[in-house]
């Protein structure tokens, strides 16, 4: 049965508190972001920013595979929030399936380096084709990108440990993520949701991976007033 949290005041409350612990072994991705990386990141084109879209991974898998046959899906994965995409954007408006002399397939050798943060290599494949095209980079280095990406953002802990059905405002899942990210921007981070569920965060970002505003993005927030949370399985 869902275990309701007494006010949204209380789940962010929770989720504040929970800012402050160390995080937990083991698991995927759930690490501090590695702001050092940046100097290193390839440099895309084309586009003015990027979206790094990190979808809960528990509220697909109840919409989609409910039986855990898939990797993402199965029981003990232990996953959380994990890259749905990095997306490059133009302020208004966004490129998707773009030419490129890339091969539209990627190389199963290169889509197990992210496997622990994309646990499918069907959605490392359309994410490439739909929106890797478009970054001005060879698959590669876009993926090397999609890496720092990820490592630039912190995991609330308290939104990496749920382990029971909860339900908690938007807003205090966005105020997780700017207390557990220095810099992050309210108006540069979107949280969306899909049949009453939290679906993903949207963190929006420079080409090299700076924090940055996004209107466009910021106004297709979910305006839900609470929202639920499957549990990590």
């Amino acid at each position: 049965m869902p275990r309701f949290l007494p006010s949204a005041a209380a789940g962010l409350a929770l989720l504040l508190a929970a800012c402050g612990e160390e995080q937990p072994a083991g698991g995927h991705a759930e690490t501090a972001p590695a702001h050092e990386s940046r100097a290193a990141t390839p440099l895309g084109k084309g586009f003015d920013f990027y979206v790094l879209s990190l979808s809960w991974s528990p509220s697909w898998c109840a919409e989609n595979d409910a039986g855990g046959g898939g990797e993402q899906c199965r029981k003990g994965g232990g996953y959380g929030f994990i890259v749905h995409g990095l997306w490059p954007q133009y302020e208004r408006g966004y490129p998707e399936f773009c030419p490129t002399r890339q091969p539209d397939r990627v190389p199963d050798a290169l889509g197990r380096t992210v496997m622990d943060i994309i646990p499918s290599m069907g959605l490392i494949g359309h994410q490439w084709r739909k929106h890797g095209s478009c970054s001005g980079l060879g698959q590669k280095d876009y993926f090397s990108v999609v890496r720092a990406a990820r490592e630039r953002i912190a995991i609330p802990p308290g939104l990496a440990r749920i382990r029971a059905t909860e339900r908690m405002s938007p807003e205090a899942v966005e105020q997780a993520f700017l207390t557990a990210n220095p810099g992050l921007a309210r108006k540069g981070v979107a949280v969306t949701c899909e049949d009453g569920r939290l679906a993903e965060v949207r963190i929006c970002l420079t080409s090299d991976l700076a924090f940055r505003p996004c209107p466009e993005v910021d106004r297709a927030a979910c305006r839900a007033k609470t929202v639920e949370l499957p549990p990590i399985r």
